[in-house]
């Protein structure tokens, strides 16, 4: 008896980790997947609609499924000098989430108080609209403020053309608007943690997810304020202790390790050929010890774009360690070039670490 319960468990698990891919089709998918009829797959269907874990809609020919939503949840937040982030997760915030293993609820603390803390210290936004969202496999939160748009502060904050330019030095991290209260890691960190973590603010739109080949930059609508989305299962295994050593070094676990999305400073029909270009993607790289610039999406790079970046900037800084990864084979020809010529000249140290053999070494999350 207990081995067909366990039997049921494991095929309505699959069900529910499957369903929002496979609305239409479930039935078909978990009936191939664990050789039993469709018939026995609908009983478990019945049964989780039954118990208000999934809804159904649609004729015979038609139907569909997804997971209901258990919580539904949201409340505005006027910005006063007293409002207090910790509070309002402890009294407010945790309470929606329930009972859930440690490292998830660690990680729901650590993106709701940045990214609330954020908002309240920088949006100039009157409030701050917090939106939360859970079925049986997992939990989505929704930080919307009015203000004036991250990216649009960065891009003034740097004097940068054009705001598409704050969401690279956003996704490298150790960048904020007030250094004396701020650190600039939050949201780097948190874009870990999470399943998927986006950014839409002004006409762009930031993407990072867990297990994705690249941050992406999309362009969309113009519009106001600043909203984070944040997607977490319920039952991962991620702690927030992995992200953080992952980018950390040395005793005091300082943030050293950054990841540049070099694809992020290539818009439209632009190719990454010259020195301003590569000069843009290492801005601010110097605060860390190890730079990995992932290619991921970059057909081919001009001579003097791989020369600034291998070649002019190891001899300025020779102490930093660069690590190419994700290259295409036109681009690992001109970073092979650029290397060397610092190699050959004698005034750079060849040992920037190799990517694996074709450049496709896997980036970290």
């Amino acid at each position: 008896m207990a081995r067909v319960r366990a039997r049921g468990e494991e095929i309505r698990r699959y069900i529910l980790e499957k369903i929002d891919q496979h609305p239409s089709d479930i039935s078909k998918l978990t009936s191939d997947r664990f050789n039993i009829t469709r018939q026995a797959v609908n009983l478990h269907l019945r049964k989780l609609t039954l118990e208000k874990v999934l809804t159904n809609s649609g004729a015979t020919r038609n139907h569909s499924y997804k997971l209901a939503p258990l919580v539904q949840w949201s409340q505005a937040y006027e910005i006063t000098p007293d409002l207090s982030e910790g509070d309002i997760w402890s009294h407010e915030i945790k309470p929606v989430f329930g009972l859930q293993p440690e490292n998830v609820t660690d990680i729901w603390q650590y993106g709701f108080t940045e990214m609330f803390n954020n908002a309240k210290d920088h949006s100039g936004s009157p409030t701050i609209l917090v939106s939360i969202s859970r079925t049986a496999m997992l939990s989505e939160m929704i930080i919307l403020d009015k203000g004036v748009g991250i990216f649009r502060k960065i891009q003034q904050a740097l004097n940068l053309l054009d705001e598409r330019y704050a969401v690279l030095e956003l996704a490298k991290g150790k960048f904020t608007t007030d250094p004396d209260h701020h650190t600039g890691e939050g949201i780097f960190f948190a874009s870990r943690m999470f399943d998927s973590f986006n950014i839409r603010s002004g006409g762009c739109f930031f993407t990072h997810t867990v297990g994705g080949s690249q941050d992406w930059l999309l362009e969309t609508q113009e519009g106001t304020g600043t909203a984070v989305f944040m997607k977490l299962s319920n039952h991962t295994s991620r702690t927030s202790k992995e992200i953080f050593d992952q980018y950390s070094s040395g005793e005091d676990y300082g943030f050293t390790r950054t990841v540049v999305p070099v694809k992020m400073a290539q818009y439209g029909d632009d190719k990454l050929i010259s020195r301003s270009q590569a000069k843009r993607v290492l801005a601010r790289v110097e605060l860390f010890k190890t730079v990995v610039f992932d290619f991921s999406g970059v057909d081919t790079v001009g001579q003097a774009f791989a020369d600034e970046i291998f070649r002019v900037f190891p001899l300025q800084h020779p102490e930093i360690n660069l690590v190419p990864i994700s290259m295409s084979e036109g681009v690992e020809q001109m970073v092979k070039r650029a290397r060397l010529e610092a190699y050959v000249s004698g005034l750079a140290k060849p040992a920037i670490v190799e990517s694996s053999p074709g450049g496709t070494e896997k980036p970290p999350d």
